[in-house]
């Protein structure tokens, strides 16, 4: 490749920073494809199980670390990170210390981000393939992803200067915190690189000793099978019993790892009006959903992640946080009421609930 070609290259990946901007993303970075280190890490992840039920994690052999496995040609990996925080810390604080309320993950309480973004990179694809067509024999193939393909974004994004992985294994950023979407387009042009991202963690422990149920088991360790987000969202099943009191109120995944890193002082509100909540979901209360017709559930969450875990689980999580709650007629009395309307695995969890609401308040 010739300076010339060289210097192309290195004005178009300006240009595609720009437009990446333009289309919404807050950072757009540029990455080569060695994963080495972290295919290392995802290996000795695996082999501890920490992957729990998510079998999709080691199913795809090495096209997660190894994108020309995955996207034939890749050379470089254009990443990029939109920022999703739809409210203050103080509101998620508020609605974590209400045990009746219903704590939702803040990152699914607006639209599902997996289309948007998807529609936004490939908007980004045909600017690029515009820009290739007034250069000379250059030729591209390109394929977007957001968390839909066996992809090891976060590694990606470290490399491409968009943050460091921090020690509760979410990417941080030194001028927005962590409550932000990825997504990746993967490409044969030999675009520049930029700089890994350093890491600014330093001594700094507060999300191991948050976390509810202790599942960072060492910096940048995590366990699965004890996360919130795992149990509550991607575990089919019963969710343990020694788990299940540690759970609070959090229905549906668990930010106390972002609420807590030092670093999300600079985070800022999203500008995006898709990421806001709908039909109040960051406000309502356990009776009023546990209270849902199935009809209710699916209308409300159109559109949102949280429909992918059905009613079924929807009702499970529900039923431990009423467990979890102070003792009520009320609770007592929904639990009741919709034990001879469920499934076996949701009744399970009912009756879990209705054995924690009978327990006798001990008076320190």
């Amino acid at each position: 490749m010739d300076s010339h070609t060289s210097q192309q290259l290195t004005t178009l990946a300006l240009k595609i920073k720009h437009q990446g901007q333009q289309l919404g993303f807050a950072q757009v970075g540029i990455s080569d494809t060695d994963l080495t280190e972290a295919e290392n890490h995802l290996h000795h992840w695996l082999a501890r199980d920490f992957h729990g039920e998510m079998d999709y994690m080691q199913r795809h052999g090495m096209k997660r670390s190894r994108p020309a496995l995955l996207h034939e040609g890749t050379l470089r990996v254009i990443s990029v990170r939109m920022d999703y925080l739809p409210e203050t810390r103080e509101m998620m604080d508020e609605s974590l210390s209400d045990a009746t309320a219903a704590y939702i993950s803040r990152y699914a309480l607006g639209r599902d981000y997996h289309k948007m973004m998807r529609n936004r990179l490939q908007k980004l694809i045909d600017y690029i393939h515009a820009e290739i067509a007034l250069l000379p024999d250059t030729h591209s193939t390109m394929r977007a992803f957001v968390d839909s393909a066996p992809v090891l974004e976060k590694a990606l994004a470290e490399k491409a200067g968009l943050g460091w992985i921090g020690k509760h294994s979410n990417l941080i950023n030194r001028k927005a915190g962590s409550w932000f979407f990825l997504g990746e387009i993967y490409t044969n042009l030999p675009l520049p690189t930029d700089n890994k991202a350093s890491a600014h963690c330093g001594e700094c422990r507060a999300c191991l000793d948050v976390c509810p149920t202790q599942a960072i088991v060492a910096p940048y360790q995590v366990d699965a099978r004890r996360c919130v987000s795992y149990l509550t969202i991607e575990l089919h099943g019963a969710i343990p019993e020694a788990l299940r009191p540690l759970i609070g109120n959090r229905i549906y995944g668990c930010d106390d790892c972002q609420i807590i890193c030092p670093w999300n002082r600079f985070a800022k509100l999203t500008a995006e009006n898709d990421f806001n909540p709908r039909h109040q979901l960051n406000s309502q209360q356990l009776l009023t959903v546990f209270a849902w017709t199935e009809a209710e559930f699916l209308s409300k969450t159109e559109g949102s992640a949280i429909r992918r875990i059905g009613y079924e689980r929807w009702l499970r999580n529900i039923a431990v946080a009423l467990g979890n709650a102070p003792s009520s007629p009320l609770i007592i009395d929904a639990l009741q009421t919709r034990l001879n309307y469920v499934s076996e695995l949701v009744k399970e969890h009912i009756l879990w609930a209705l054995a924690q609401q009978h327990k006798p308040t001990v008076n320190n």
